[in-house]
């Protein structure tokens, strides 16, 4: 049998607009060629991916950030460098 793959965040994290935060994700049973997918969803609204990132770190322009993954892949961490109002969603990963 295939062992489920899980995936840890914090319930929420707050910050005020313009001050950057940082949402991270645990996938301590992460695959050797797993990809690990950002979402964010708006209340009333289907999921958008953000991006997929298998290893290393990626910039991201909307929102503006960065996404990175730890050396031994086992947690990852969105950046929001500057969220605003308009940014205030349900972020989450998956693999």
């Amino acid at each position: 049998t295939a062992s489920r793959a899980q995936v840890q965040q914090d319930p929420s994290v707050e910050t005020t607009e313009g001050t950057g935060i940082r949402i991270r994700c645990s996938h301590p049973n992460i695959r050797m060629n797993n990809f690990i997918h950002w979402y964010r969803q708006f209340p009333g609204r289907g999921p958008e991916r953000l991006e997929l990132i298998l290893r290393g770190s990626k910039e991201l322009r909307d929102p503006p950030g960065r996404l990175s993954v730890s050396e031994d892949r086992q947690s990852s961490a969105l950046w929001l460098s500057h969220p605003r109002l308009r940014d205030a969603a349900v972020y989450y990963c998956a693999l």
